[in-house]
């Protein structure tokens, strides 16, 4: 197997005298994208005799934790992935996948630029361990937890679960994070859980910490579940970001079957109850696949803007919940939760191309390319914005080579230019540097009516097995003449299977989302479906048939597996190949430094003095706010040098509602006026260059509060305040408060 090397460390002597006795030289280090393995076999010999020997595969890596980031292979790293249901399942057939779907789905993720999936709760299944292991894609691991910290008998079991959790998984490279629960647990907790890992793993290179841990001295991470955060000490990065969800299906309004941002069922089922509630606005969760892309995009920049070379205190990433749609709770109109990149059958939402383009890198962007949202096939006179996904400074759009001019950019990587016209063709979009030059092209075409049925085979590198579990996976799609998908089409297929194999279907809007239904439609011009081998061998044969559709058949041969006794010695994980498509780790940085922070030495302010430093202090739990009145909402900050000032982060206190109008004076030269932004997080305020030292934030009026986000909530029906949790300061208008503050030079 390419990528797999094997190396022997004998151990000799008995027991009390045991020892390694083997070096390694020229060690290919395991790294993103690049699932370097190594099969090391442990030999027990007493008096020369070889007794036991036993396998082990495992790969080797660097890695370390520290100035707010994540180093693998002595080479930064932000983080960027999914936070994934434990239960990864697939429809009609939820877990019961072999270890070749397992590698599909967790190695598209790393297609996708994704480095990173946290699995949610519980500890994952060996074969999605040991497939990560393959692919190249770290994971967080978590042990298992209730939502809250425990006493007692409940922290001993999870303690126990963390225990056994690190020694069945210590031996798996891509096991970066260990998760000790989904909220924050105490200083002693945490401390408890460390020792743990420092007994079973000292040398696993791993971080362990838990969901928020913001102001723990122990935790070795942190981070919100939607929230954003920075650190200067340990890396914090999102545990959940970006709730919203969107079918596949649905393109935009202009679309058959014409669905408009936002409408659906204003129910919810209760992630702690399970229950059905109502709710006055859920349009965040029941988006199109136009606004759901775009959504991805803004929430995405929000951890993007504050990456390594951003400053001191930076933000190691997050992850986006989910990866694919799941049989979990859901909060839009469908009957399962349609939060993933890619739906059930873990077929691509344009959300996933966005993703693609954004995250193609370690930190900066290493490689540029540009993604159309939506399609080319409207009816004619209609007019919508197109909405372009882009590493570029400049995107320009053509339809059948004319231009449409260049694109308005927001959030960095989105380029809208409104009202286009349709015409069938060739729609195409180029980026350009900030010089002008071409850096990447990506094409819609029109496609002719649709004509034909295609059938293609997706099945394990060694084939099809007539083991009784294996499964096959077969895409259907509606094309034109010319063999392009049809876009909308929406065809109900029937299927005729026959010989050794068993018919477990796919997914589609319908009655009981048709599972096991043997009719099955598209949706936008293609869906999946699986068939699972039986134990006899034999030919299988497959057709498709639709109304006014040529029709289309398929034959694949399951294959037969030895066995003894009734018992198989075939494991199917042996005959996978290892993921290297991204190479060894560069040795090159992987950011330049785009900013640089004026350390702040003092602050000086009418009330709560004392608690001034409180709003620099690295700690996203700790605020300065004044007495409430209107007079005394001023702070001064002196900074470490003069400096060239161009820009300053803060997270205000009631950050998602609460808009505070303030002046900022450089040096009692005023350099910005207005109403803060409502954000996740951090606000940024730029400007002209000023040079000083001083630097002071006051407020100028009452503040106003209306919750910027209101479709989001962090637990379903728990509606966060987010003025830094104390309800009580949600009527006082006058106070200005500060959590954090950063103050920022351009680097020329």
């Amino acid at each position: 197997m390419t990528g797999v090397q094997t190396c022997a460390l004998p151990i000799s002597g008995a027991t009390e005298n045991v020892s390694v006795n083997t070096n390694i030289e020229d060690i290919k280090f395991w790294s993103w994208g690049y699932g370097y393995l190594y099969d090391v076999y442990t030999i027990i010999n007493i008096d020369d005799n070889p007794t036991d020997v036993v396998r082990t595969r495992t790969g080797f890596r660097k890695t370390a934790f520290r100035n707010g980031m994540v180093y693998l292979n002595d080479r930064v790293l932000q983080l960027k992935g999914y936070a994934q249901r434990t239960s990864n399942e697939w429809p009609s057939v939820g877990m019961s996948v072999p270890a070749w779907l397992s590698d599909y789905s967790n190695r598209l993720i790393v297609e996708g630029n994704g480095n990173l999936v946290r699995w949610m709760h519980v500890t994952p299944w060996k074969q999605d361990i040991e497939s990560c292991d393959r692919v190249g894609l770290l994971q967080a691991m978590p042990a298992g937890d209730a939502e809250k910290d425990v006493d007692g008998r409940q922290w001993d079991v999870r303690e126990e679960l963390m225990r056994d959790a690190i020694i069945y998984n210590r031996n798996n490279p891509s096991i970066i994070f260990y998760e000790s629960g989904n909220e924050s647990i105490s200083e002693e907790h945490m401390a408890r859980m460390k020792a743990i890992r420092d007994e079973y793993d000292p040398y696993g290179g791993r971080a362990i910490g838990s969901r928020e841990m913001l102001d723990s001295k122990i935790s070795e991470y942190g981070g919100e579940m939607l929230y954003i955060n920075k650190s200067g000490a340990i890396p914090m990065w999102a545990t959940e970001y970006c709730r919203d969800e969107a079918l596949r299906k649905y393109w935009d309004e202009y679309s058959f079957p014409y669905h408009k941002d936002g409408e659906g069922s204003s129910e919810y089922r209760s992630t702690v109850t399970n229950t059905v509630n109502k709710k006055s606005d859920t349009s965040a969760y029941n988006r199109n696949q136009d606004s759901f892309a775009k959504e991805t995009v803004i929430r995405w920049f929000d951890y993007f803007r504050l990456r390594p070379g951003t400053g001191r205190r930076v933000s190691s990433g997050g992850v986006n919940i989910v990866f694919s749609d799941t049989n979990t709770h859901y909060r839009g109109a469908e009957n399962y939760r349609c939060s993933g990149e890619v739906d059930a059958m873990r077929i691509p939402k344009d959300a996933f191309f966005a993703h693609k383009v954004m995250w193609d890198g370690w930190v900066d962007i290493e490689n540029h390319s540009t993604h159309i949202i939506g399609h080319w096939n409207y009816e004619p006179d209609t007019r919508k914005d197109i909405t372009v996904v882009s590493t570029g400074q400049q995107v320009e759009l053509f339809i059948n080579g004319k231009s449409c001019g260049k694109g308005d950019r927001s959030y960095n990587f989105l380029f809208t230019f409104s009202n286009i016209k349709w015409e069938p063709g060739i729609l195409e979009a180029v980026s350009y540097d900030a010089d002008g030059m071409k850096q990447s092209v990506h094409q819609l075409k029109t496609t002719g009516e649709p004509t034909n049925i295609k059938l293609s085979l997706m099945q394990a590198p060694d084939g099809f097995k007539a083991d009784g579990a294996d499964i096959a996976m077969i895409e259907v799609e509606v094309t034109d003449k010319d063999g392009n998908r049809v876009p909308l089409a929406n065809d109900m297929i029937t299927f005729d299977l026959n010989g050794p194999a068993e018919w477990r279907g796919g997914i589609a809007q319908g009655e009981n989302n048709c599972i096991l239904s043997k009719n099955l439609p598209v949706e936008c011009g293609v869906n999946r479906f699986f068939i699972r081998s039986t134990t006899k061998s034999g030919n299988i044969s497959l057709k498709a048939t639709a109304k006014d559709l040529k029709s289309a058949s398929l034959r694949l041969k399951s294959k037969p597996v030895a066995t003894s006794n009734g018992l198989s010695s075939y494991v199917s994980a042996d005959y996978l190949p290892v993921n290297l498509s991204r190479g060894e780790t560069p040795g090159s940085c992987s950011f330049k430094e785009a900013r640089r922070t004026i350390n702040i030495i003092d602050a000086i302010t009418e009330t709560n003095n004392d608690k001034a430093m409180y709003s620099f202090d690295d700690n996203e739990l700790s605020e300065w706010g004044n007495d409430g009145k209107l007079n005394t909402g001023w702070i001064i900050y002196e900074l470490e040098r003069d400096a060239l000032i161009s820009e300053i982060d803060m997270k205000l206190a009631g950050w998602r509602m609460r808009s505070y109008p303030i002046r900022i004076l450089i040096d009692d030269k005023e350099v910005f006026k207005g109403d803060t932004p409502k954000s996740l997080g951090y606000i940024n305020i730029p400007f002209e260059p000023v040079e000083g030292r001083f630097v002071k934030i006051e407020l100028i009026g009452m503040s106003k509060d209306n919750d910027a986000f209101g479709g989001i909530v962090e637990v379903t029906g728990k509606k966060e305040i987010d003025l830094n949790k104390d309800p009580k300061n949600a009527n006082k208008k006058g106070q200005l408060r500060i959590v954090e503050i950063d103050v920022y030079e351009s680097v020329e």
